[in-house]
């Protein structure tokens, strides 16, 4: 059974988001452009106070280097690095909830978090960041000598896997491996038990997936493999985990692709955990401390 905290958070989600169905692409649209404009994209101050940061240049967009704080200034820089990827359904900019996490994870891991502020839909496409992520990934892998994770939440998910895809059919470095978090791996949504799994989430609202996803596809064909992973080739993904709740209108793409990896050589971990919901493993529940640690022993 579910704990009491992640009762509460699905209970209060509905209220806090006021997030609804939509039919009117125009005022969604006005909608996350006020919002984006709004926005602080910046680390927190007091969430990232025990950390080191600094930002990357030469992309394009913001992207920050996180480390833990070293109380002794001649302790070597870490080793490994993980390359985080944001959710927000392509449409919004990471919240505290994200941060905290990269935080956690750093801390945990002794790891540098490169973390993205990539472009959002709808002024922009999966084409304004594919390549200059690519380039950053090549960057951090030369600096990180025990291999770098690609990591992921909903659509940073997603992303993730993309990333790792377009890896896999190019020469030069690889991925140690690959962390999803319920990762929205199609923006279609077309899976078999979607729109049951859709009322049974408190969170995501298919017609507002619909419309970010074919923004974020651009002119591009909105099963495109950048876009939605889940039709892309599996030949050669390193050792993967991938964590979704089944409250989660997620769970069915998820569950496809854990199908589909049972017929390849790729080494996938599904974590599947009835009655969670979307994200658990970032929300501030008992849950997410279990996900943790399923992380770092993956992670070694």
């Amino acid at each position: 059974m579910p704990s009491v905290q992640h009762r509460f958070i699905a209970s209060v989600i509905p209220r806090i988001r006021k997030s609804s169905e939509v039919d009117d692409d125009d005022a969604l649209r006005r909608e996350k452009l006020t919002e984006q404009a709004k926005a602080v994209t910046t680390p927190p101050p007091k969430v990232v106070s025990d950390c080191e940061v600094t930002e990357v240049n030469g992309l394009g967009f913001p992207v920050y280097d996180i480390r833990p704080r070293a109380s002794d200034p001649r302790r070597p820089s870490p080793r490994r690095s993980v390359l985080y990827l944001h959710g927000g359904g392509y449409v919004s900019h990471a919240d505290r909830v994200h941060w905290r996490y990269v935080v956690r994870l750093s801390q945990r891991l002794d790891a540098r978090v490169v973390f993205p502020v990539y472009p959002l839909a709808p002024v922009h496409t999966w084409r304004d960041s594919h390549p200059s992520m690519l380039r950053l990934f090549e960057r951090i892998a030369i600096e990180s000598p025990a291999g770098v994770t690609v990591m992921g939440d909903s659509a940073g998910g997603g992303y993730a896997l993309s990333l790792a895809q377009q890896l896999a059919r190019r020469c030069g470095p690889q991925p140690t491996n690959v962390v999803l978090i319920s990762p929205w791996l199609d923006v279609t949504n077309s899976s078999t038990g979607t729109d049951e799994a859709n009322r049974r989430d408190p969170w995501l609202k298919l017609s507002r997936l619909r419309i970010a996803g074919s923004w974020w596809a651009g002119d591009d064909d909105v099963r495109l493999p950048e876009v939605s992973p889940l039709y892309g080739d599996l030949a050669g993904l390193p050792p993967t985990l991938m964590f979704c709740g089944t409250r989660d209108t997620l769970y069915p793409q998820c569950r496809e692709l854990a199908d589909r990896a049972r017929g390849t050589e790729w080494d996938l971990t599904y974590v599947e955990q009835p009655d969670l919901l979307h994200e658990y493993p970032i929300l501030p529940i008992p849950e997410a401390t279990r996900a943790l640690t399923t992380t770092l022993d993956f992670l070694g």
